[in-house]
């Protein structure tokens, strides 16, 4: 099966785009995943809070209140990561992107995680120069303020990308999170703005309670396939609707996953929990699993698979959701 695609104005060989993780640090591990059969990568993502200073960050997020309440002000400060512990500095993120363009032949994306249009945007540039073939701007921003509109975090959203369409010229993704209030209008926004691609969607991190030292702890989760089912729906509802190009980026892991995915309407696939799980070699096993599934059924190209699940051809798509929800609440054996 052909199982090439297109990707934000980029041809892949095949649907599986290794996406931000750990795994693409270091130049050795990028290396290691264009190696293993990646049809591109998502670079792991620079902070915009690694941009600045650590006063600076922090008072943006307590700017509602905190000029009357300096205690406020202080503790955020003492708990906000400074930016001189970072690992990488920005400038060998840069870097580091200039060196894979130099020794893989797979296309790089650079990616940004931001909450507000702002000063990272001279970083955006400096991505492009480094020669990279896309952005990935990942809006990460809880709405934890009960002042806080959903239309403000909507605005937010776009602003970002209007913001960095003023300065770079590379075709840029939109990584969504799926608590909005709209998520439709918001992409179709965000098309409308110049969205190259939406992917769908981020995971937010859920801190955890440790009830033995009575204290808040990090809490990563890696995806499983059943976390496909949301991006899968938003997916197959947004197809054809928006003119972005559509990436699935949460609970792929098997050949059945990219299928499903494809056929909802995405270009492509994006994989990080998998690959953290198995190991690389997973991306060779499941682009098997595709090409066994597409010959057992006579598909000879991946075109035709991508949106024919979708509900581009849904008149009335709230109406057919609701009546996909009835059938599935009342249809549940017991």
């Amino acid at each position: 099966m052909n199982l090439s695609t297109q990707y934000l104005g980029l041809k892949l060989a095949h649907p599986i785009v290794a996406s931000a993780s750990p795994l693409s640090h270091t130049l050795d591990g990028i290396k290691k995943l264009a190696d293993a059969g990646a049809s591109a990568v998502v670079m792991y993502s620079l902070f915009e809070e690694q941009l600045g200073e650590q006063t600076r960050i922090a008072a943006k997020y307590v700017k509602q209140g905190a000029e009357d309440d300096p205690e406020l002000y202080r503790e955020v400060v003492r708990e906000f990561p400074n930016p001189d512990d970072y690992a990488v500095r920005p400038t060998d993120y840069v870097e580091q992107i200039r060196q894979a363009k130099a020794e893989v032949q797979i296309p790089i994306i650079g990616s940004l995680n931001v909450t507000t249009a702002g000063d990272w945007i001279e970083y955006a540039r400096w991505i492009e120069q480094a020669g990279a073939d896309a952005l990935e701007l990942n809006v990460y921003a809880i709405a934890a303020n009960t002042r806080v509109t959903g239309a403000a975090v909507d605005k937010r959203i776009v602003d970002v990308l209007v913001e960095a369409k003023k300065y770079v010229t590379l075709p840029i993704a939109i990584k969504l999170t799926p608590y909005l209030s709209s998520t439709a209008d918001v992409a179709r926004q965000l098309s409308e703005h110049g969205a190259d691609g939406l992917v769908l969607f981020n995971r937010f991190y859920q801190p955890d309670i440790d009830l033995d030292s009575m204290m808040v702890r990090p809490r990563v989760v890696l995806s499983t396939s059943a976390d496909l089912l949301l991006p899968l729906r938003w997916t197959a509802m947004l197809y054809k609707r928006v003119r972005s190009d559509l990436a699935v980026s949460t609970g792929v892991h098997s050949g059945e996953d990219v299928i499903k995915a494809m056929m909802a309407g995405a270009q492509v696939t994006m994989m990080a929990s998998a690959l953290l799980k198995h190991g690389l070699g997973h991306i060779k096993k499941v682009l098997h699993e595709v090409d066994l599934w597409a010959r057992k059924r006579g598909y000879e190209d991946s075109s035709i698979l991508i949106g024919s699940m979708s509900e581009m051809d849904v008149a009335k798509p709230e109406a057919f959701e609701r009546a996909e929800y009835i059938k599935a609440i009342t249809g549940y054996p017991v």
